[in-house]
C-alpha cells in the first residue's frame, strides 16, 4: 500500500525543474537596465539585480551581455512598431493618424516607473553604432521602417487629397521621423509630456499645410 502511494506521488510530480522566470519579463527587465544608464554603463551584475536571475542563468538563457543587448533592441523595436501600425491604421484626417502615431510613441518614452525613459534606441543603440555594426545596422533597419511606414501614410494623403500634388511623400516622412526622434531626445532631457505633445501638434500642422 505503502508503495502504490508513493508511486502515484511520484507520478504526480512534474518533470524537469520548473523555470522560476518568464523569458518575456526578463527580457523586458534587462532592457530598462540598459535604458536607465546605458549599455556601458550596465553590467552583468545590473542585469542580475534587474531580473532576479544568476549570471549563469542569463547566460543559458539568453547569451552574453551583447547577446542580451540585442535581444533586448529587437524586442523594442517589435513592440514599438505594433503600436505604430495600430495608429497608422486607426483612420481619420493625416493630422489626426500623425498625432495618434506621436501620441504612441510618448506612452513608450514617458512609460518609466521613476524616471523618464526616451527611446530606447535613440538613448543607448546611437552611441554603441560607430563601434558595432550589428548594433548599428538593428538601429537603421528601425529607422528606414519607420520613414517608410511614414511615407506610404503621406502618399495615401496625397492620393485623397489632404496634401498638394506636388508634395513629397518621402521629403515629408523624413521630417515626421527626426520629429519624433526630437521628441525622444527632450523627454529625455527633462521636457513634459504636455510641452512634447504641443511639439508635436506644431510640426504636424507644418506637413499637414
Amino acid at each position: 500500500m505503502r508503495s502504490s502511494t508513493k508511486t502515484a506521488k511520484t507520478e504526480k510530480r512534474p518533470r524537469g525543474r520548473p523555470r522560476a522566470y518568464e523569458p518575456e519579463t526578463a527580457l523586458r527587465q534587462a532592457a530598462e537596465a540598459f535604458w536607465k544608464t546605458g549599455y556601458s554603463g550596465t553590467s552583468l551584475d545590473d542585469i542580475s539585480a534587474a531580473t532576479g536571475m544568476n549570471r549563469p542563468s542569463l547566460r543559458a538563457a539568453f547569451g552574453d551581455k551583447h547577446d542580451i543587448y540585442v535581444k533586448a533592441l529587437n524586442d523594442y523595436w517589435e513592440r514599438k512598431f505594433e503600436l505604430m501600425h495600430k495608429a497608422f491604421a486607426s483612420g481619420g484626417s493625416l493630422a489626426e493618424t500623425l498625432m495618434k502615431v506621436y501620441d504612441a510613441a510618448l506612452s513608450i518614452y514617458f512609460s518609466g516607473d521613476d524616471q523618464v525613459l526616451g527611446c530606447f534606441v535613440v538613448g543607448t543603440a546611437i552611441t554603441e553604432a560607430p563601434g558595432d555594426p550589428q548594433i548599428q545596422k538593428l538601429a537603421a533597419d528601425g529607422f528606414r521602417k519607420l520613414d517608410a511606414d511614414f511615407e506610404a501614410r503621406f502618399k495615401l494623403a496625397r492620393s485623397a487629397g489632404e496634401l498638394n500634388a506636388d508634395a513629397d511623400p518621402k521629403a515629408l516622412a523624413l521630417l515626421a521621423s527626426a520629429t519624433m526622434h526630437s521628441l525622444a531626445v527632450r523627454a529625455r532631457s527633462g521636457s513634459s509630456k504636455t510641452e512634447l505633445r504641443k511639439l508635436a501638434q506644431k510640426a504636424v500642422s507644418v506637413m499637414c499645410e
